[in-house]
């Protein structure tokens, strides 16, 4: 009997899954098999708040193998040496992952396989448009958005295949000496912060219908405007379920689409859909610029001088910089394991510009904290608020905390969810606390430096200090190229000049 292994990654489902559908088929043996390679992923390994995650994705997924699914720890390469040592495998099928490490380990797994006789293929069931098949006429790739999901993703190729059905599945009962318990990964945090999920997410491929559902019932009706709204609930939450494949894009996609626009604002669904894209660019540019999580996009950046302030970064990290849009977004993130995106915008902003600190320190606090953390999306989203990545928001736009928060919070729902010392304050103060006189502080019990903190930067100082810092780096930079231009012309005088006496001699 032929025995096919099915490498579950990050597409944790079992609908729409190109690997598993060729696994299972003309009824072969299938053996589902996950494996954590922390090995491999060294200081990319997944953070806290994923693996938390990951331990209730795979619970849920082994309950849909009617408890089938074998679980190892280790590098990959090796497992898989070690099982088609064990038990005859005909192939080994898996769903493509884009992180640069996976892409190098991939590759070599498939190789040793194949040399071994044994079939390897992979299968595209994570991105709607692949990175190789989407470039520009001249054949390099996109680094601007617009162009890149209008005529690369949508005007050049093909609009995103169907969902596929599922497979009948035959399992393995191969008996096996290397697998181990769930709980013996440890992906549980030894510190319980992440308690408080529980109360907020389903992890497993029901829970992403169930959160698709709720967004096409409630939210996609006025995502276009509503998408900004902290305070209220228009966004789909579905980042998560994406990141572990407990629902395809795929699916998503054509979903939506099935959505009646007489019936729904249709500029809330392009919008919806293209944030869709947005995933698509974002692993489309870790593809091609692979030290995209390390090194600034645009050089010029690695002149910028940035603050090695601890305590604000620890003020930040606490949700206690004195700014309340800022605070209510991290302790959203602490409490949750998710933030809206709007306030990721103005956290990231007020770190980087006001701050001062290094878009880095950023990076890996949201990797360590967010459920939904991924690679691509994290290190493109953090240049692009930080100025230095590809179609970055100019670094002259800094977003002003109490403008955005009096905009998208009106009336401090959001702020007073997630910052309950600032709850009975008014409305009017709610963004900006410290103008408020002490009477009212009084009276709302809030006391400034006690119960909630006095601002950790002024403002209009910090962003005046960014934005001098900038424009020192663009001189920094104009210098070095005047410097390199001179010499270059320079060497190209003295070689005509030696060039010319060699012709007169």
């Amino acid at each position: 009997m032929r025995i096919n292994i099915i490498w579950f990654r990050q597409d944790l489902r079992l609908k729409d899954n190109p690997a598993l559908n060729y696994a299972a088929r003309s009824d072969a043996n299938v053996l589902p098999i996950y494996i954590l390679d922390d090995e491999n992923a060294k200081s990319w390994k997944m953070g806290s708040a994923g693996r938390w995650w990951l331990h209730r994705s795979l619970e849920s997924l082994d309950e849909a193998l009617d408890g089938n699914l074998k679980l190892f720890s280790g590098k990959a390469n090796e497992i898989l040496k070690l099982l088609t040592e064990s038990i005859n495998i005909d192939g080994v099928y898996w769903n493509r992952c884009y992180e640069p490490w996976r892409i190098d380990r991939d590759k070599q797994i498939k190789l040793e396989l194949q040399e071994m006789g044994i079939e390897a293929k992979s299968f595209n069931a994570s991105l709607l448009f692949e990175p190789p098949k989407i470039k520009k006429s001249d054949g390099t790739p996109y680094k601007v958005f617009t162009p890149f999901y209008r005529k690369g993703c949508l005007g050049e190729e093909s609009l995103p295949r169907k969902p596929e059905k599922s497979s009948k599945i035959i399992y393995s009962k191969e008996d096996l000496t290397l697998d181990c318990k769930l709980d013996d990964l440890k992906l549980l945090p030894k510190i319980q912060w992440y308690s408080t999920f529980e109360d907020e997410w389903e992890p497993g491929e029901k829970g992403a219908y169930d959160r698709l559902d709720k967004f096409i019932e409630n939210g996609i009706c006025n995502y276009k405007v509503g998408r900004n709204r902290p305070d209220q609930e228009f966004v789909s939450r579905l980042s998560p379920h994406i990141h572990f494949g407990e629902i395809s894009p795929h699916q998503i996609w054509h979903q939506i689409n099935k959505i009646n626009e007489t019936e729904i604002n249709g500029k809330s669904i392009d919008h919806f859909l293209s944030e869709l894209g947005w995933r698509e660019f974002s692993h489309n540019l870790l593809f091609y610029w692979k030290e995209l999580p390390e090194k600034n996009l645009q050089e010029k950046f690695d002149q910028f001088t940035w603050s090695s302030d601890e305590i604000k970064l620890e003020a930040w990290q606490k949700g206690e910089t004195g700014y309340p849009i800022v605070d209510a977004g991290m302790r959203e993130l602490w409490k949750t394991g998710y933030m809206h995106n709007r306030t990721r915008m103005i956290t990231a902003s007020f770190l980087v510009k006001n701050l001062m600190i290094h878009w880095h320190h950023g990076e890996r606090w949201f990797w360590d904290t967010l459920l939904d953390a991924d690679l691509a999306n994290n290190s493109a989203s953090w240049q692009w608020v930080a100025g230095c990545g590809a179609d970055a928001a100019p670094y002259f736009r800094i977003f002003n905390p109490i403008i955005q928060g009096e905009k998208f919070d009106p009336n401090g729902e959001y702020v007073k969810k997630y910052v309950p010392e600032l709850s009975n304050i008014p409305n009017k103060f709610i963004h900006k606390p410290w103008e408020a006189s002490p009477e009212i502080l009084s009276d709302s019990g809030v006391e400034l430096g006690k119960n909630y903190p006095h601002p950790v930067v002024d403002l209009k100082q910090s962003r005046d200090h960014a934005l001098s810092e900038f424009k020192k780096t663009l001189r920094v930079k104009m210098i070095e190229r005047k410097i390199f231009i001179l010499r270059h012309v320079r060497l190209s005088l003295i070689a005509q000049r030696r060039y010319w006496l060699a012709g007169t001699k």
